[in-house]
């Protein structure tokens, strides 16, 4: 009987006291005077309006159309013209334009990543990583790379790849090219 009293006293303590701080926040809330902002509007709109620029006129965008992706990058060497020369006159080299292109040609050859390989039913793969992280399987025959890069060996530690690339002066020059299989840095 005691702890029903005690029980049904603090529920009506609480809720008086809940009212009572009710009615103190707005009370509190109430009364101030907000003349600092009346005078600062009234400023406002004394002031004169401004003028607003007009719109810039639209200037049409004109399309840019990249043409040197068969160029050699600028960031290989050169290849010397004594050499060119001696190659141009040496070999008749030209790629194939009208064989269908693999995946991996539309790929930077420096891009690429070797970083195993596969042994399946006799042949060997190589495990290629592309730039954005993908792997891919490539044996010897299998292009890769954007200047018609043809994979001549597969082996364990590299691949060995003959690019061809334009000579400078009309024609073509088969570029040897080997990446190597990527260790890992302890």
């Amino acid at each position: 009987m005691v702890n029903a009293f005690f029980l049904n006293f603090s529920k009506r303590f609480l809720t008086k006291l809940l009212l009572m701080s009710g009615c103190l926040v707005l009370v509190a809330c109430g009364g101030r005077s907000y003349e600092d902002l009346d005078v600062f509007m009234a400023e406002t709109k004394a002031k004169p309006a401004g003028i607003i620029e007009p719109i810039p006129a639209f200037k049409a965008y004109k399309a840019f159309t990249y043409s040197a992706s068969g160029l050699r990058s600028p960031f290989e060497q050169p290849i010397e013209v004594s050499e060119i020369t001696r190659l141009r006159m040496a070999s008749n080299v030209n790629p194939d334009l009208n064989r269908t292109k693999e995946y991996l040609e539309q790929f930077s050859i420096d891009s690429f990543a070797m970083v195993g390989t596969l042994e399946q039913a006799g042949t060997l793969w190589a495990l290629m990583a592309d730039e954005s992280g993908g792997v891919h399987r490539i044996k010897q025959g299998n292009y890769i790379g954007r200047n018609h890069g043809r994979i001549v060996e597969t082996a364990e530690t590299h691949i060995s790849v003959i690019e061809i690339v334009p000579n400078g002066v009309d024609g073509w020059v088969e570029r040897p090219r080997t990446i190597t299989l990527k260790t890992l840095e302890k």
